[in-house]
């Protein structure tokens, strides 16, 4: 799966009728040249900003995968605590082609929260943009060591207590699969994004991805490993309909 890239999207440059060209007319013709000109730009500016929409939907997930189920621990006597509930049905939504404008400057560096609690990583999927630093918080009175070997971020925190957090910058778009090398069934998802069009849905499936330019996009829906759905879209034709999407 590619994260963030793309074939350019065209962008149409609207022109603007009844600007004079310049003339030999003298210094005022020329100015209220100048002006018609600014005002015509400013009003393209405005379109482009009104032709922006958003991507609304939502994304039902009617059978959900089973978790893996943990080794016992000594402590727990043979009768293991209760951890608290993954919800797998968590989706991300993303555009696969991006417009060129998404890449153009490099977002501003951000920060997330990856928890470890109850054994359990929580959220059990974390979307972000690449550049982002994402903290892992130890919540657990026991120990844990979160790592990864995926090809997009490799890295190996060690052993750490309740009560500390250590961070990994993420710099490059890919899925990474996090697990705890303590606990073999904690493992959870990164996704790492290039661009801002993705959206993470909540508890009643729905999403949303705002300012979408317009162009024709393929909008794709990530669960649990894998992507489960695609369809292609036109900004701002399909907008008003809603994406719905059911993942069986």
């Amino acid at each position: 799966m590619v994260l963030g890239s793309g074939p350019t999207m065209t962008v149409r440059r609207a022109q603007c009728s009844g600007a004079p060209e310049r003339s030999s007319r003298g210094p005022h013709a020329f100015g209220l040249a100048c002006t018609i000109l600014l005002v015509c730009l400013g009003s393209i500016l405005v379109l482009a900003d009104e032709a922006a929409s958003p991507l609304r939907g939502r994304v039902e997930v009617r059978r959900e995968r089973r978790p893996t189920e943990g080794r016992p621990a000594v402590a727990e006597l043979g009768a293991p605590r209760p951890r608290e509930r993954v919800d797998r049905r968590q989706s991300i939504v993303y555009l696969e082609t991006a417009p060129q404008s998404a890449f153009e400057s490099p977002p501003a560096p951000g920060r997330a929260v990856l928890d470890q609690r109850d054994e359990t990583f929580l959220p059990f999927v974390l979307a972000v943009r690449v550049g982002t630093t994402v903290s892992f918080t130890n919540s657990d009175s026991t120990y844990h060591n979160v790592f990864s070997l995926s090809k997009a971020r490799r890295f190996d925190l060690g052993r750490y207590p309740k009560g500390e957090s250590r961070s990994v910058r993420f710099d490059q778009p890919g899925v990474v699969r996090v697990f705890c090398e303590i606990h073999s069934h904690m493992n959870a998802f990164i996704l790492v994004f290039a661009h801002r069009f993705f959206a993470s849905t909540d508890a009643e499936g729905r999403f949303a991805i705002d300012d979408v330019p317009p162009g024709t996009y393929t909008v794709a829906v990530w669960n649990e490993g894998s992507v489960r759905a695609r369809r292609t879209v036109l900004v701002p034709d399909d907008t008003a309909k809603g994406l719905d999407f059911v993942l069986e």
